[in-house]
């Protein structure tokens, strides 16, 4: 169910986002070379609601094992925009990497993830975003 979670858009939209934030939309060709696209709806800097697009390529898939995806912000068309686009701070790079390593321990799996190019300056604020996201993803899961 983990690997599902990242991998099959009903599953995704489910959890996809920090704590507040929805994901109406996840498009998600799963195969190297293949692309993903989704929104995060939620509360923007500026307090109002906004989507958030981010995509990513998808460069190394070792079936129920590991997945390594590139990381970017997107507009709705999937066109990587420079974050700033979104009101943040102008230092985040145009591309970033997020590596996902799965391990089955007995009924259960441990999942390991890096995401690498984020900007000190926005640790914290990452940090608390994918720790909300994987509170989503962990009561969905044991809602299965």
């Amino acid at each position: 169910m983990v690997w599902k979670a990242w991998t099959m858009p009903e599953h995704y939209k489910k959890w996809w986002g920090p704590k507040d934030f929805s994901c109406p939309i996840a498009k998600i060709d799963f195969r190297v070379g293949g692309k993903q696209l989704s929104c995060m709806r939620g509360a923007g800097p500026d307090g109002k609601v906004h989507d958030f697009w981010s995509t990513g390529t998808y460069k190394e898939i070792v079936p129920l094992k590991k997945i390594v995806v590139s990381d970017s912000f997107a507009d709705e068309t999937g066109k990587i925009v420079p974050a700033s686009y979104y009101g943040m701070p102008s230092d985040f790079p145009m591309n970033m990497e997020v590596t996902l390593a799965f391990e089955k321990i007995g009924n259960k799996t441990k999942m390991t993830m890096r995401h690498v190019g984020m900007p000190k300056s926005m640790m914290t604020d990452a940090n608390a975003g994918w720790s909300t996201s994987f509170d989503k993803l962990d009561a969905m899961l044991k809602k299965k």
